[in-house]
């Protein structure tokens, strides 16, 4: 198999990421809706623990829209697929760490291993737009952090954007790019 009809089999099996990030974007504003409506505390384990969710809910969505759940089994792209999974729960001490320092760079810091955790997506789907997604989270996540360290900005730009590239993959999916 081809790399380019591998990319195609992920970007027209996820849709080019629409419900992953349709779900993503819903728990990163189930978060930021929990920092505003309860606590600090509960935002972070809303979005810690919501995260583990992200995958079987994005299949739920894929099967409810009577699409495949996912890539067939022993598909090229499976492997990298599973390593992409596992690189935001590996990382996410270090935005805990950051916000028990300081409330106000948890979100900046999850934006930035957000992002660089998109930044394999470019070439599992075949999709620059996943750069342009990338660059976003992780400048929005240092420049917010730097000069504007307002605890809950960075949830509401996160959920913002990933909700605007989940109709951006969607569209480039469906344009059969």
């Amino acid at each position: 198999m081809q790399i380019s009809d591998a990319q195609k089999d992920v970007r027209t099996t996820y849709i080019g990421g629409f419900p992953g990030q349709l779900v993503s974007s819903f728990v990163w504003f189930t978060s930021v809706a929990a920092l505003t409506l309860v606590s600090f505390r509960a935002a972070v384990a809303v979005l810690v623990f919501g995260g583990v969710f992200i995958f079987p809910l994005t299949q739920l969505a894929l099967r409810l829209m009577g699409r495949p759940q996912g890539l067939p089994k022993g598909h090229p792209m499976n492997g990298l697929a599973m390593q992409i999974a596992f690189t935001v729960p590996l990382a996410i001490p270090i935005a805990l760490a950051a916000g028990l320092h300081r409330h106000s760079w948890f979100y900046p810091a999850m934006m930035i291993i957000v992002g660089c955790h998109y930044l394999p997506f470019i070439f599992l789907y075949g999709m620059r737009e996943f750069g342009a997604l990338a660059a976003l989270l992780i400048g929005s996540g240092l420049l917010i952090g730097l000069y504007l360290p307002t605890v809950g900005l960075g949830g509401w730009v996160a959920a913002s954007l990933l909700l605007i590239f989940a109709f951006v993959g969607r569209r480039v999916a469906l344009s059969g790019r």
